[in-house]
């Protein structure tokens, strides 16, 4: 192994600096020209030509949501053209070759997975595989594993400990795979995350980050570390995770599409971000001494949603770390990264419901955070506008409605508000012009997807999405279910914005991953969506056919949502659709050791325990030895007082007559889980714990 030399980074960073003020002039000149050819085309349209006060707004909101989809369309473009010219030659990757990277020795890494009420067997699965790849490579002796757990009831953790303790068996991973649940759950992950910087970050150069359905494999986490190594001017790395293991029709949707566009997209956005990329929040690599010195998250001091704990952290933690005269990549070409999607429609608003409310706490940092650079900013904004651009849009359409209504409804009103002068203002139609700006707007939404075909002709990675017939057969299938869906989630994510500005509470919860969608769930979820499709729909109807028709791409969707969203989390469809070749992805059809080890470890655990982690830490000997070991031995008097009546109660009624709290309260405590113990032993064949034992006949004995 030969050592790491610092090769004047300094330059390096000038250099690529100014590449990036280059691309990002560009940009802005494509940006900014195209959305004001589109605006004037607009005012011409309207027919009092942004006379009124509400065709201004109209044209308001119009920038900006052109300005929005212009920035996503030239993205992929940059993405197209860069691919199309060998890759972007000033990416991390392009500075070093393969055999400089392959004679960097490594620095000992933490691999930390924080979880909250995840399904822990398949969860830790996913862990087992990331370090059976690991121990492949022989470099399992510069990586520690860390399970860093927020999860608050006890048939959750006390399972966590459970399936932890079997895989350190299992592993031989004793003194490498550790396992820790805080007490107190404060500040969301990235208080998790500081919690277990304060205590061991000091033991670790840097720390590989993953979301509970994430996978890395061991050649992308052995990499990464290497050029990190290389690049000390690096703070974070960021990897392009690829969505995987879709069974749903709607997973499976969401699987291609992000396979297939993310190259040009994630292509593009490295290229324009370079060195002041933005941070995912996992899949990626920190280097633990400055994250811990500069990306600590102060709560906010504003009002309402503005105050606080931050929520969406890990934009905020980049902005910091660049603040601090440290880069963060994106490098797309750092191929295995895999993350999950949601399963249905329905999950995944519930999961935008935790995300908008925490991307729109950055309007504050946006407007009051010290000393961030413009490119970390602008990431902010692109964060926000992700769900304020629903409201926005809901708002066009309102305003489209209301323009409507004046020009049906009222009389011609010749010298409108705002409008002065001796001369009328006479209302003009220009049909022809808004056929055109509406398909302009059009092609910068779907022209990407159809560069993204060329781009796997191109490569030769046709085959591996089905040959080009079932390609394209598969890109205009995810562009009708896109095109359902747009309307489904700007109502639901207009919703969220407004209940996160009018700071209304919300819980943080686990994620569904295996669930269908019921049609009873569907329509109480989607009927008020539907409501007002159908509502918009006939009132369009009733003011003009020509009104009416321009409504049917919204309305449409919205009054099929219940059905949509029920057949799209159908599993028996997305496996038809896979079978028939539509659908499919490279990492199905050519296999990833990290994906395979993942998917065999967690058939393996697919089968229901008999009885609940709770009652298995109560009767079963050996979970209770382990839990007795983990659990707190300091017992003051005023406790034992306190924990003496539970213990009297579970013992007699078992775990429901507890709430979670005080389920919690006592498996924290050693002695009362070995009276528990010896008590549920005790007890009469027929009571409660009596009738468990019982029911261990039916499973393997352990003891």
């Amino acid at each position: 192994m030969t050592e790491v030399v610092d090769e004047a980074p300094r330059e390096r960073s000038g250099a690529w600096r100014r590449t990036a003020t280059v691309r990002r002039f560009f940009l802005t000149l494509f940006v900014v020209g195209q959305t004001v050819v589109a605006s004037y085309f607009l005012l011409w349209i309207l027919p009092y030509h942004g006379g009124t006060w509400v065709e201004l707004g109209l044209l308001a909101l119009f920038i900006l949501l052109y300005m929005w989809i212009a920035v996503g369309f030239w993205t992929a473009v940059f993405g197209f053209v860069l691919r199309l010219v060998g890759g972007d030659r000033h990416s991390l990757l392009k500075r070093h070759p393969e055999s400089e990277l392959e004679n960097t020795a490594l620095a000992k890494t933490a691999i930390v997975m924080p979880i909250y009420h995840e399904p822990v067997q398949w969860t830790l699965s996913g862990l087992k595989a990331v370090y059976q790849d690991i121990e492949r490579t022989g470099h399992l002796d510069r990586f520690e594993f860390h399970i860093i757990s927020d999860s608050r009831d006890p048939n959750v953790w006390l399972q966590e400990q459970a399936e932890w303790h079997r895989l350190c068996e299992e592993l031989g991973a004793e003194g490498r795979l550790f396992y820790r649940r805080r007490r107190v759950n404060l500040n969301f992950k990235s208080g998790n995350v500081a919690d277990f910087l304060r205590r061991w970050g000091r033991r670790y150069r840097y720390m590989v980050v993953l979301d509970a359905d994430s996978l890395l494999s061991a050649g992308t986490i052995v990499k990464m570390v290497q050029l990190m190594e290389r690049e000390p001017n690096v703070g974070i790395l960021q990897t392009a995770p690829t969505i995987i293991n879709g069974e749903s029709l709607f997973a499976r949707v969401q699987q291609f599409a992000n396979r297939l566009y993310s190259s040009l997209f994630a292509t593009g956005l490295a290229a324009i971000q370079m060195g002041d990329a933005a941070f995912w929040g996992h899949n990626a690599i920190l280097r633990v001494e400055p994250f811990m010195a500069h990306c600590g998250l102060r709560k906010l001091r504003g009002f309402g949603l503005f105050r606080g704990p931050i929520m969406s952290h890990d934009f905020v933690e980049a902005a910091y770390m660049g603040r601090a005269g440290y880069e963060v990549w994106l490098e797309p070409e750092l191929g295995n990264s895999f993350e999950e999607s949601p399963p249905t429609i329905s999950d995944e608003l519930s999961r935008d419901n935790r995300w908008s409310r925490g991307n729109l706490q950055h309007l504050w940092i946006l407007l009051f955070g010290r000393k961030l650079r413009l490119a970390h900013r602008m990431a902010l904004l692109n964060g926000i506008m992700a769900y304020l651009a629903s409201p926005l849009w809901l708002a066009f359409l309102i305003l489209t409605t209301v323009e409507a209504v004046q020009m049906t409804v009222a009389s011609i009103n010749y010298f409108p508000e705002g409008h002065q002068g001796l001369f009328p203002l006479w209302p003009e139609w220009r049909p022809e012009w808004a056929i055109g700006l509406a398909l302009s707007t059009l092609s910068l939404l779907f022209l990407p997807k159809f560069l993204a075909i060329f781009d796997a002709v191109i490569h030769g990675l046709v085959r591996g999405f089905g040959g080009v017939w079932r390609l394209f057969l598969s890109v205009m299938l995810e562009i009708v279910v896109s095109v359902l869906l747009a309307p489904v989630r700007m109502m639901a994510h207009s919703r969220y914005v407004l209940g996160a500005l009018l700071n209304v509470s919300l819980s943080w919860a686990g994620q569904n991953r295996t669930e269908e969608t019921t049609w009873r769930d569907a329509f109480l979820t989607q009927f008020p969506g539907m409501l007002v499709g159908a509502g918009w729909s006939a009132f369009a109807w009733s003011l003009d056919p020509m009104f009416f028709l321009w409504s049917l791409p919204v309305a449409v969707p919205l009054v099929l949502a219940a059905p949509t969203s029920v057949v799209l989390s159908r599993v028996g469809l997305g496996r038809a659709f896979r079978k028939k070749g539509l659908l499919v992805i490279p990492e199905e059809l050519t296999p990833v050791a990290v994906l395979n080890d993942a998917r065999r470890a967690r058939a393996e655990s697919d089968e229901v325990p008999v009885i609940t982690a709770v009652e298995a830490a109560v009767i079963r000997p050996r979970l209770n030895q382990l839990h007795l070991t983990l659990a707190r031995a300091d017992r003051q008097p005023r406790r034992a007082e306190l924990l003496a009546p539970l213990v009297r109660r579970l013992a007699d009624k078992g775990p429901e007559s507890l709430s979670r709290n005080e389920l919690s309260q006592v498996f924290r405590d050693r002695t009362a889980l070995a009276e528990l113990h010896q008590l549920a032993w005790r007890s009469s064949p027929d009571s409660f714990w009596g009738r468990r034992i019982s029911s261990l006949g039916k499973t393997k004995p352990e003891e």
